[in-house]
């Protein structure tokens, strides 16, 4: 593995399990320090045990938590040169929006467009006084198409979080900060298989629309993430950075 993250601080929310902790991984072996935000005090620890890293209890809604993640991971480290926002949720009570009430909208908002807000805005000063920075916002496919199989909330909180990348990429691009959206595809973590992947008609309703014809591995996604961190992605910035096996771009998928 290369060390082209090597002297990098990185944050990672969510990093206890699925994407975040195939991501800690992948920073780490690139080189980055990490220092992992999480609800998950226990799989927390864990994960920056793993790999040499440090870990902030984190309720990435609260916004003095979030403050405290970013002050000490500066404070302990020395900057803030990565910021992987990727904390979310998707809870089974968040479905069409006939079923959907309103407290399980708001919940989804707060977790997975609120706690990105609140990561950028404290993470942006500590890159804008070092002048430069990464940073990463997991966006998903479903913000960029629809689908019938609608999780309303889920699907209205990853359009917003594109939307805020795409401005905040824009407005501080001149200051040597990047910001993109990552926009994963279905992917192959404990989450989905919890939710579509123990099911094989729910599977299978999905899969039929990817053109690989599989979900992602989490180890792909944190590629993509690496990628972006680094500076191979340096002219890279308010992009929609889609991982997606190709669903985006397929009308008929192959037999």
């Amino acid at each position: 593995m290369s060390q082209r993250l090597e002297g990098k601080v990185a944050v990672v929310t969510g990093g206890a399990s699925g994407i975040g902790l195939a991501t800690v991984r992948r920073l780490a072996a690139d080189g980055a320090t990490i220092v992992i935000g999480d609800i998950d005090p226990d799989e927390g620890k864990a994960a920056a045990n793993e790999v040499g890293g440090q870990f902030v209890p984190t309720d990435v809604t609260n916004e003095t938590d979030v403050e405290n993640l970013f002050a000490t991971a500066n404070d302990s480290h020395g900057s803030v040169d990565i910021a992987f926002n990727n904390a979310g949720i998707s809870p089974p009570d968040d479905d069409s929006i006939l079923d959907t009430e309103p407290d399980a909208w708001h919940r989804v908002q707060e977790v997975n467009l609120t706690s990105v807000y609140l990561c950028c805005k404290a993470a942006i000063p500590y890159m804008r006084r070092q002048g430069s920075g990464s940073i990463i916002n997991t966006a998903s496919f479903v913000a960029v198409m629809g689908a019938a199989t609608s999780q309303i909330s889920y699907t209205a909180s990853k359009g917003g979080v594109l939307a805020m990348s795409r401005e905040l990429g824009v407005q501080f691009a001149r200051e040597g900060i990047r910001v993109n959206a990552l926009c994963p595809g279905p992917v192959n973590t404990p989450l989905l298989k919890e939710l579509f992947a123990k099911d094989p008609e729910k599977a299978q309703r999905r899969l039929v629309h990817v053109p690989m014809g599989r979900f992602a591995e989490p180890e792909e996604i944190a590629a993509a993430v690496a990628f972006l961190a680094s500076d191979d992605a340096s002219f890279i910035t308010a992009s929609t950075f889609l991982v997606d096996g190709g669903i985006s771009s397929a009308y008929v998928t192959p037999l």
